[in-house]
């Protein structure tokens, strides 16, 4: 029974993956939420509704937060109020590592997933040399901090 609940997370994670990849590459939505991303005021001046757009990108994440936290609170079997605890730190490694960048209007949801499993990787090589959880978040905040030196730099060398 362990096994297919481990399975069909996954399952979730790919039919979820694929809905948002197909939003983000084949829909107006996805480009305007692209356009907006990269550059607000240029996606204003092209008809872009920009407002609407930004309004839309927050409801859609609320709406991924919510069936996350369902699909968590049936992994663990319980609910509290510290249930997902920083994992907005475990999600912003992710998207960094990944190639997203901070500025905006970079990344790709291949890039996101890369980041997601590289994450993992470092978290369960954590585990596994039995390093603790204080100094887990430290190398967490280091691998941030990394990329995100490494994404402004790449920024300010194309300005």
């Amino acid at each position: 029974m362990g096994n297919n609940k481990v399975a069909f997370y996954v399952l979730f994670a790919v039919i979820l993956t694929m809905i948002m990849w197909v939003v983000w590459n084949k829909t107006t939505f996805g480009k305007n939420m692209f356009a907006v991303g990269s550059n607000e005021e240029a996606a204003r001046v092209s008809g872009v509704n920009v407002s609407m757009v930004i309004i839309a990108v927050f409801a859609l994440a609320g709406a991924t937060y919510g069936y996350a936290g369902f699909v968590e609170v049936a992994r663990v079997g319980s609910s509290t109020g510290t249930i997902g605890l920083n994992y907005e730190l475990d999600a912003i490694a992710a998207c960094v590592i990944g190639g997203v960048s901070f500025v905006g209007g970079i990344g790709k949801i291949s890039g996101v997933i890369l980041g997601v499993l590289l994450m993992q990787l470092i978290m369960s090589g954590m585990l596994f040399l039995g390093i603790s959880g204080n100094l887990t978040f430290i190398i967490k905040g280091a691998v941030i901090l990394v990329a995100c030196a490494i994404d402004m730099r790449k920024y300010l060398t194309k300005k």
